[in-house]
């Protein structure tokens, strides 16, 4: 048992290097990240598309973050699911008619049972875009963009050798429930594999138009789930490359409940398992991360109950050293974030001292959590998704059920999380 132990050990300490390592090239990126903004004069002509199905509490925002921003020419595209959906009424709030910004509201015609509605959306949105359009940004409703965001995406779809330029998500909710610092720490460990294997995010995801014509994507979406987590491999195909841009960490201040956070994380590592190449690479991730810590748990226990100290001794050491690490792998990544939002004039002090007690308590159920939302990603046959249910045979033969225009009064679990978009 004393050798077992010291084994579990040694894997664990190399596990924690090995994390150690990505977190610290990723925290580095986001820190060492400077760009000059493109200028007025070569900043191509852009369109924003939002899908909505459902209201959002931070939809109005979101839109008026769009109409507001620094940027010379671009048209706004808001696809909205149903003429009866709640988001119309936040729209009439709005009243767009009145605003200098060009905007285009569309109602989702026909929704194509091959794909997601937010993919139907995406697709038709891009057919009604004229020659002039160089490049598309999607954006979530959660997703409050800062003046720049648009400029920024741009600036990074200078390089010729680049197809997609994307951001990425960061938690900072205003109530610190369980279930919100689970997610905020999962989400943390996402990120960090998003980046290094080249995951884009839908919530912010400029495309360049030339990509439509050069390669099958709109096709391929036509019969996705989803948008964005294929686009990688698209884009190899076509000897593009997707840009990831540190200063596009956008931030999310949604709460969310237990059950709604395990739907929404099952539904991302779906997407991975459907349409990336490095699916492999996140489910072993997910094993070994769940496993080793595990068995140094059962070992320090068996251990104890056969009377052999030492080795009971080094297993328990074993679990602390690695749940205590991961613990302070954290820290350095928010960091980093907070001088990016902070540089944007956006709040960063929502996690006060009980919230910190909190969140460390939540590292070990977060790990718990993933691992069942891992196995039932890894065999998922039919996933609800705002209210609609999907039947995945593959990664292109996914099959809407039936299609049911929204109603806010009946809510599947994972709209508790994410009632945003489609």
């Amino acid at each position: 048992m004393l050798t077992l132990a010291y084994i579990i050990f040694g894997i664990l300490v190399a596990l924690i290097a090995l994390q150690g390592l990505l977190v610290a090239g990723f925290v580095i990126r986001l820190l060492r990240f400077r760009q000059q903004l493109i200028s007025n004069a070569d900043a191509p002509k852009a369109a924003v598309i939002l899908c909505l199905r459902g209201g959002d509490p931070f939809l109005k925002k979101c839109i008026q973050g769009i109409l507001e921003q620094d940027y010379p020419e671009f048209q706004i595209h808001l696809v909205v699911d149903h003429p009866s959906d709640p988001a119309m009424k936040i729209l009439r709030e709005l009243n767009l008619e009145s605003s200098s910004a060009v905007v285009h509201q569309h109602v989702l015609i026909n929704p194509l049972p091959s794909c997601s509605l937010k993919c139907s959306s995406v697709v038709q949105a891009i057919g009604t875009l004229d020659e002039t359009i160089q490049f598309v940004a999607l954006i979530d409703a959660d997703t409050v963009p800062h003046a720049t965001w648009l400029r920024e995406l741009a600036t990074a779809l200078q390089d010729d050798k680049v197809g997609a330029a994307t951001g990425n998500r960061w938690y900072m909710p205003v109530r610190t429930s369980m279930p919100a610092l689970i997610r905020y720490s999962w989400n943390a460990a996402a990120i960090v594999q998003m980046y290094w294997y080249n995951i884009g995010w839908g919530g912010t995801l400029a495309i360049k138009t030339r990509v439509f014509r050069e390669t099958d994507i709109l096709d391929k979406w036509s019969h996705a789930f989803c948008e964005d987590t294929m686009l990688f491999a698209q884009l190899k195909k076509a000897r593009l490359r997707l840009a990831f841009v540190p200063s596009l960490m956008m931030i999310n201040r949604e709460d969310c409940d237990l059950k709604g956070f395990f739907f929404w994380v099952r539904r991302q590592l779906l997407t991975a398992r459907l349409y990336h190449p490095a699916w492999l690479g996140v489910a072993s991730h997910g094993v070994v991360t769940t496993l080793f810590p595990l068995l140094a748990l059962v070992c320090a226990l068996v251990s104890i109950l056969s009377g052999n100290k030492e080795a009971a001794s080094v297993a328990a050491w074993s679990f602390v050293f690695y749940q205590v690490s991961v613990t302070l792998m954290l820290p350095p990544m928010e960091y980093a974030v907070r001088r990016i939002v902070s540089s944007r004039g956006e709040p960063t002090g929502w996690l006060d001292p009980a919230g910190v007690l909190k969140w460390i308590g939540s590292v070990a159920l977060t790990q718990f959590v993933y691992a069942l939302a891992l196995r039932s990603a890894c065999t998922l046959k039919r996933v609800e998704w705002r209210g609609i249910e999907y039947r995945i045979g593959g990664a292109w033969e996914i099959a809407m059920e039936k299609y049911a225009p929204y109603h806010s009064s009946v809510k599947s679990p994972e709209q508790e999380d994410s009632p945003n978009s489609l």
